[in-house]
């Protein structure tokens, strides 16, 4: 699709709206909305961690109410098989022969709720779907739909009956997206928004926004974002800086630089440019690179912080003019 089919003021009149009818549901959540949409556009997923009660699956349920498409819920859970995500072959005795049934995966945007609940085995199941999006089965390859986003929720304090994530899942997701407790303000305007809402959990009253229609021509749109030559160099050079960084011992891996690059170009396009900016870049750096690198043991007992590796990294890297 070239880029005069795509109107920027008209998609900026989307996002306006977006963001109003966000506002009904959610309180003080606007850079965690920011990043699930630029996810959305740049064709990536999301994985939001925080404690139980802070909107991570609402914040999930309410992007899928705003965009008109096909939502799935999979709950993991210890003795969940790749089978229960996936789908299995069943033995059609009319037929006498073996038909596969797709499994919730097969959705728009699939919500994995305490994706860290599941063993090895069934997060393995995930590698193919999340990169390839497609599933094969018995040797037969089935597609998913153009349209395919998987947002992954974890608490990071209950360890007990939890699977750590293996580096090449988590480096399969585009963003992570923090989520800490709100402060006194934002709780009251919860209580607020939540106790003036009959059935709020329902979220019966948000509108749908965009149609899937719309969602792919912008992700399309987004192919075509100007981004200099010298913006590709600090991306290169920031993602660099974390294999040199003295307080990491695995730093992130070409995935992210490509993840870099694609979100920046849908976050111009999500502050209505189409163009890319250092800012752009410097903004994502942190939920594009932070759960894909791990810190040494001594800067684990030091107490420092990935956050502050981040910013180290990009004060130390020379911003392109």
């Amino acid at each position: 699709m070239s880029q005069e089919n795509v109107d920027l003021s008209s998609f900026s009149e989307k996002i306006h709206n977006i963001r109003n009818e966000a506002s009904k549901a959610l309180v003080g959540q606007g850079k965690m909305l920011d990043l699930l949409l630029t996810a959305l556009f740049a064709q990536g997923h999301v994985l939001i961690e925080g404690v139980p009660g802070v909107a991570k699956t609402l914040s999930a349920r309410l992007l899928a109410a705003l965009v008109k498409s096909d939502f799935k819920r999979i709950q993991f859970t210890p003795d969940l098989m790749p089978s229960d995500i996936l789908g299995t072959s069943i033995f059609n005795l009319k037929e006498q022969a073996f038909e596969y049934r797709k499994g919730p995966i097969f959705g728009n945007l699939v919500l994995i709720d305490e994706i860290n609940r599941a063993p090895a085995k069934t997060q393995a199941s995930l590698f193919e779907v999340m990169e390839e999006r497609q599933v094969t089965n018995d040797g037969t390859v089935y597609p998913l739909d153009e349209l395919f986003m998987v947002i992954a929720t974890q608490n990071p304090i209950e360890q007990e009956g939890t699977y750590r994530l293996p580096e090449a899942q988590l480096d399969r997701f585009l963003f992570k997206i923090s989520v800490d407790y709100p402060s006194l303000q934002e709780e009251y305007l919860i209580l607020e928004v939540v106790g003036n809402r009959k059935s709020f959990k329902s979220l019966e009253f948000i509108t749908p926004v965009l149609t899937m229609e719309e969602v792919a021509a912008m992700q399309s749109f987004i192919e075509g974002v100007i981004i200099k030559p010298e913006l590709l160099q600090y991306i290169a050079q920031l993602v660099q800086s974390t294999r040199e960084h003295p307080s990491l011992y695995l730093g992130a891996s070409p995935r992210a630089s490509i993840d870099l690059m694609n979100a920046s170009k849908a976050f111009a396009v999500l502050n209505c440019r189409d163009y890319t900016t250092p800012e752009d870049i410097q903004y994502l750096f942190s939920p594009v690179v932070e759960h894909r690198v791990l810190r040494t043991p001594e800067a684990e007992l030091q107490g420092v912080t990935l956050d502050e590796v981040s910013q180290q990294i990009i004060q130390q890297v020379e911003v392109p003019n």
